[in-house]
């Protein structure tokens, strides 16, 4: 698309005329089959390709009609009839159906898929059962497909945030047989998401995918919302390293850039630079801990873990964005939820017990921000707690590799919120939820709590059960939170339908791109 555009000027300034949204998008993404992702980049890419039964509002992502053009909720809160419209399609012109969802929704609990986000889906009846293979007919999980459009999902407790959750890639439907006619449905290098062979229901398609460069995607003619769709396309470029894509974005390569190196956050906010984007965002950064390790699995070494670290010199002086120290595990930007304190104070040395090797290792994947905190964290520990930190830098793939298989001791954590509710922090901790796995943690009276939390129909009695299951989660120091996350980005004026959002979502059909308004000319 943008080879095609004549003219000179920079790769923006041709975009901008082709309609092409250039987008900075962070590590390369490990695929775009949402069984097996778990990555924000592959999420952003997904959003533009695939639809599900709600999608959100672009100012405050609340559920809108997406492939259901409607839904009624049972009075006891547990049984939701969705209702598809008539057209919408894949982008091979087939109907989307009733049946791809159930499709899609067997195939990530399937037990033999190791679903990354199957976890999500344990609202539904009988879902976890099936997950963990306590159960092996699927007729037995609460979804029913009754005609080709209409599905009727029944919860296990009631969860009024059911239906944001449907806008997540965990939801989305899946083309059975485009992934049939490529191979085996359990099978991750089945190649049903590569542009020669993509079928998705999204407002765009995949069009060019370059490993470690870029993905593009082009307008897709099929989607039933397809006037409302303002770009041609969306070219997301894979740049690992902030300061890179900082140069590529002011050398107009790009319209908005994923990350902003830290230290050049003060510099653009001395000049005021209308570029400099700071928003809340759902995210929180912690450190990982391995509890099968032999030291780190004890309380007394994590705790003198915690309270080695200074979070306000990590969030101030190394940040420097408006990132807030965390005390909690759960950023308290949520509405209706005030999470607790971590106990102990930031900052307050406390060596680790005598006899014991202090020889860890911190495993991070590569940018200059985990670097930095990392060389932090190792410096604190060193003269705080007295442990011998070596640090392990690998890329993006690997490190998510190593973390599904508990292959670390310390690595650099991250979670960032799949809906705007507390559970899509604290349900990560609960056992085989992802956390859980990755970590070697797991305590029955946590999940009681989040199981009574989950049966209150009371909102404030609700909050009220999260919040001991979370002092809990503290008081064991299952991870050790550092900061809650602003995004600091760059963006061009040209952009247009791009809001503020806690989970720094912008659904790609109200996106646009203007051309900037001519300078005006000096007289003669």
């Amino acid at each position: 698309m943008l080879a095609g555009c004549r003219g000179g000027g920079t790769a923006v300034e041709r975009a901008t005329a082709a309609g092409l949204l250039l987008v900075g998008n962070g590590p390369e993404p490990e695929g775009l089959d949402p069984v097996f992702t778990t990555s924000t980049s592959a999420l952003q890419i997904q959003q533009a390709v695939f639809e599900g039964l709600t999608t959100p509002h672009p100012e405050d992502l609340r559920p809108q009609p997406g492939v259901a053009e409607r839904w009624e909720v049972a009075e006891d809160g547990l049984t939701y009839h969705f209702f598809l419209r008539k057209n919408a399609t894949w982008s091979d012109g087939k109907p989307v159906t009733a049946h791809d969802f159930a499709f899609a929704w067997r195939r990530m609990l399937n037990p033999e898929m190791g679903g990354a986000n199957a976890s999500l889906l344990y609202l539904i009846a009988g879902a976890e059962a099936y997950h963990r293979g306590q159960a092996d007919d699927f007729a037995a999980v609460g979804i029913s497909v009754l005609g080709e459009r209409e599905l009727v999902v029944r919860l296990a407790y009631p969860a009024p945030y059911f239906p944001s959750m449907l806008a997540h890639p965990a939801f989305f439907p899946v083309p059975e047989h485009a992934v049939r006619a490529q191979g085996s449905i359990a099978d991750r290098s089945n190649p049903w998401t590569r542009p020669a062979n993509f079928v998705g229901n999204g407002p765009f398609i995949v069009t060019a995918w370059r490993p470690q460069q870029y993905l593009e995607v082009a307008r897709n003619p099929h989607y039933w919302d397809r006037d409302i769709v303002a770009l041609n396309g969306i070219r997301f470029f894979a740049i690992s390293d902030p300061s890179a894509e900082e140069r590529s974005f002011q050398g107009g390569q790009l319209h908005v850039t994923e990350a902003l190196p830290p230290a050049r956050v003060h510099p653009y906010r001395d000049q005021n630079a209308p570029q400099l984007r700071i928003d809340p965002y759902l995210g929180v950064y912690y450190v990982m801990i391995n509890h099968r390790h032999p030291l780190l699995g004890r309380l007394e070494v994590r705790r003198a873990l915690s309270r080695a670290i200074d979070r306000e010199v990590i969030c101030e002086r190394l940040l420097g964005a408006g990132q807030a120290p965390a005390y909690s595990f759960t950023p308290s930007a949520l509405p209706g939820y005030l999470p607790p304190a971590l106990p102990g104070s930031s900052g307050t040395p406390e060596p680790l017990p005598a006899g014991d090797s202090k020889a860890i290792n911190y495993l991070y994947n590569t940018s200059d921000a985990n670097r930095v905190i990392a060389e932090a964290l190792r410096e604190m520990w060193r003269g705080g707690s007295g442990l011998d930190l070596s640090l392990e830098n690998v890329e993006f793939r690997t490190y998510l590799a190593r973390r599904e298989t508990a292959d670390f001791e310390l690595a650099r954590g991250v979670w960032i919120g799949d809906f705007l509710d507390p559970m899509t922090f604290l349900g990560l901790w609960q056992s085989g939820g992802a956390g859980s796995d990755w970590s070697g943690w797991s305590n029955p009276e946590y999940d009681r709590l989040l199981a009574e939390a989950n049966h209150h129909r009371d909102a404030a009695a609700r909050a009220a059960k999260l919040r001991q299951a979370e002092a809990l989660l503290l008081r064991e120091q299952v991870m050790l939170p550092i900061y809650h996350y602003v995004t600091v980005y760059l963006k061009r004026p040209e952009v247009t339908g791009w809001h503020p959002t806690l989970l720094d979502w912008h659904p790609w059909k109200h996106v646009g791109l203007q051309r900037p308004p001519e300078a005006p000319s000096g007289e003669n």
